[in-house]
């Protein structure tokens, strides 16, 4: 086991308005003799201290998530251990803590319905048992077995009977993993939300929140004003998350949120400036954090599932790691033209907190395909 990494000196209140985590990235090891399809091989010192980078801006993170890359060279091995090391870390600072349940331990195809229940409760037993809280994420393996909304309202509500604490519910869109369409037991999304809200329904006391990865405000914020006052909205759009996160005269929504990895300290900042439910403060959060928008788009552009790689770049470009590579090869999942856009984007918004070693280093990557310019 690593030894813990030592917290940064400094450390800033989480905001109190809001509930906001970064779901984080994993840094690959770079020696590792892998393949794209063998067990992932992390960086484990430069993993947990970016864990610590984001608690020491008081950000939660969302950890062994999709932009940890599961299902997309993460494997359940290398997850569970991600899982392990990042609670005993959350303790050394009072980190909150939030980590992904899922179901990756079975082949993609061909699962049955009691295989799919004991996968998730294997990782949903690791979770509780190492602290965290869990994250039940929409499995590839359930979407290809269920065969109406009963299969999933029974499966889910035996996994929320059986769980210790109340849960995150996640709905993945298909834009992140075309595996997910029809959840919830269908195509239409009305009639997939009926059955998502049924389900908390089912369910009191057992669900903290639900995290909404659709890319679409307007049915978040249907969804949002249907839910229990007990249960959070945990914005998941990576394109509107400003107003959903400022919310309107009926409510708002929390935040898990994978572009707040990059944009960490900019958005803990931001968010804590609507701690005092001031409309000033509401017009400062909504102007420091709208510019940030123009990149999360560029890095969730279509095929969305690749934004990790934008992702990593920034990490690399900002000096959290010392290399640009990625597990499963997934540095070359996007053209050099669109990093180099993202580091232009980034950059504009003074993310790098050295300009100069972001220059050198994209630099260097440009050289490397014969691009002589920045």
């Amino acid at each position: 086991m690593t030894a813990p990494v030592t917290a940064p000196p400094s450390r800033r209140r989480p905001p109190r308005a809001r509930t906001v985590f970064a779901a984080a990235h994993v840094v690959a090891d770079p020696l590792a003799d892998t393949t794209p399809q063998g067990p992932a091989a992390l960086d484990w010192d430069a993993t947990l201290a970016f864990r610590h980078h984001l608690w020491s801006h008081g950000l939660g993170v969302a950890e062994a998530m999709d932009t940890a890359q599961r299902g997309m060279g993460l494997d359940w091995p290398a997850a569970a251990e991600l899982i392990r090391r990042s609670a005993a870390e959350a303790r050394t600072v009072g980190g909150l803590l939030a980590c992904g349940v899922g179901t990756d331990q079975l082949p993609s195809t061909g699962a049955s319905l009691a295989e799919i229940r004991r996968a998730y409760e294997e990782q949903l037993g690791l979770v509780e048992d190492a602290g965290g809280r869990p994250v039940l994420m929409a499995s590839p393996q359930l979407a290809a077995a269920a065969t109406g909304p009963a299969d999933y309202q029974e499966l889910y509500g035996h996994l929320l009977r059986q769980a210790t604490e109340p849960v995150v519910l996640h709905w993945l869109g298909p834009m992140f993993a075309p595996a997910l369409e029809g959840y919830w037991g269908s195509t239409d999304l009305d009639a997939a939300m009926d059955t998502f809200q049924q389900i908390i329904a089912d369910n009191p006391g057992k669900v903290d929140g639900v995290k909404v990865s659709l890319l679409d405000a307007e049915r978040e914020v249907a969804l949002r004003r249907r839910l229990p006052d007990t249960v959070r909205c945990y914005t998941g759009d990576d394109f509107h998350y400003p107003e959903l996160i400022a919310g309107d005269d009926h409510g708002f929504s929390h935040a898990l949120l994978g572009i707040f990895d990059p944009l960490a300290p900019l958005a803990a900042e931001a968010v804590r400036l609507l701690d005092d439910a001031d409309p000033e403060g509401t017009v400062r959060f909504r102007a420091a954090l709208d510019p940030t928008v123009a990149l999360s788009r560029h890095l969730f552009q279509a095929p969305t599932r690749y934004y990790k790689t934008g992702v990593v770049l920034l990490a690399w470009l900002a000096g959290h790691q010392s290399h640009f590579s990625m597990v499963g090869g997934l540095q070359s999942a996007r053209s050099l033209p669109h990093l180099r856009r993202a580091y232009e984007l980034a950059d504009g918004l003074g993310l790098f907190p050295d300009p100069e070693l972001a220059a050198a280093r994209m630099g260097t990557l440009l050289a490397v395909y014969g691009v002589a310019d920045t």
